[in-house]
């Protein structure tokens, strides 16, 4: 069961961040590599690329915080359950007083085909409960997100049980190639603007 960790690390000492990177996922090993758990892989990547480490624990998320192309950021990893992640996101955006629209959010999507990326401005959470979760509790739909497309489940298979499956070898493929876009995206992203992000990424 996710827990809520008392603050430890660097945030009482380092300087403001100008963006909240955060990646949906469930915690926990049994859900490491399933679907749903899309925005934790990215932010994985992500920090490893960069030399960051998820060293910071703040409520009910685990943070990295550091610099991506001389732009302060702080990666968030919600440890409640993904339908729960506002509860994570919300408190830590409110102490660091970061504003929706420099906000992101990165998660799996199934109206989308498998590993085709997507970044709108803001929106609706399109279903998705996690985003429900996060929409309620910053009172706002005004904050950009990265979609990663998984697909739809294959037959009569329900969908709870598909997003917690793991990606197949042929799968995890194709996902890889677009994490490391993905992983440009954001950078692009933070140090241009999400309408540059989107001419350059939405079209591929």
């Amino acid at each position: 069961m996710p827990v809520s960790f008392p603050l430890f690390g660097r945030s009482a000492s380092a300087g403001p961040i100008e963006w909240l990177l955060a990646g949906l996922g469930n915690p926990g090993q049994k859900y490491s590599k399933t679907r749903h758990n899309v925005g934790f892989h990215i932010l994985d990547k992500l920090a490893q690329s960069e030399g960051l480490t998820f060293d910071e624990r703040r409520g009910k998320a685990i943070i990295a915080r550091g610099n991506i192309e001389g732009v302060s950021v702080a990666l968030v990893k919600p440890q409640t359950w993904m339908n729960l992640s506002g509860q994570a996101i919300a408190p830590i955006a409110r102490f660091y007083k970061i504003p929706p629209e420099r906000i992101l959010i990165i998660y799996d999507d199934l109206d989308l085909p498998l590993a085709q990326l997507r970044i709108r401005q803001k929106g609706g959470a399109g279903g998705h409960k996690g985003m429900t979760s996060i929409t309620q509790q910053l009172g706002s739909k005004d904050f950009p997100r990265i979609r990663i497309g998984i697909d739809r489940p294959p037959g009569q298979m329900p969908v709870e049980a598909y997003v917690l499956q793991k990606f197949t070898p042929s799968q995890w493929a194709k996902i890889e190639v677009t994490y490391q876009k993905t992983l440009d995206a954001i950078r692009d992203l933070v140090t241009h603007s999400v309408e540059y992000a989107m001419n350059n990424y939405n079209k591929q």
